[in-house]
């Protein structure tokens, strides 16, 4: 058990230093899969491109191919599991009157969206 919990901890380390974040519900206690099914559920993919989500082209927002690699999170949030979830929740509350629209989503479905789009 200690060995494994040592290996764990040496992939999220050396996956931190590549700057790619650690397995996606590791980080955001979600389901890629959910998040999925949530992503189409909200209509996400009306304003953004999104990889694996079918009709997902949008060009209104900006791309969230690979969003688990930038730096911030709507140009003004450090990129981080919370940040990204609470932009989510709430961008017009992080972000007054920016084109993103609160789309009343809860924090299950945050939690799910967030892991989807670091799994990608």
């Amino acid at each position: 058990m200690r060995t494994l919990a040592i290996a764990l901890l040496a992939a999220v380390a050396l996956a931190a230093c590549r700057g790619k974040p650690p397995p996606s519900d590791a980080i955001t206690d979600g389901n890629p899969q959910r998040g999925l099914d949530a992503i189409q559920r909200h209509g996400c993919g009306a304003c953004h491109r999104i990889d694996g989500v079918p009709g997902a082209y949008g060009t209104v927002g900006p791309t969230l191919q690979q969003i688990g690699e930038r730096a911030y999170i709507a140009g003004k949030l450090p990129n981080s599991p919370e940040n990204l979830q609470q932009w989510i929740r709430f961008p017009q509350r992080v972000v007054p009157g920016n084109a993103m629209p609160d789309l009343d989503v809860n924090e299950s479905d945050a939690r799910d969206i967030a892991a989807y789009l670091y799994h990608q």
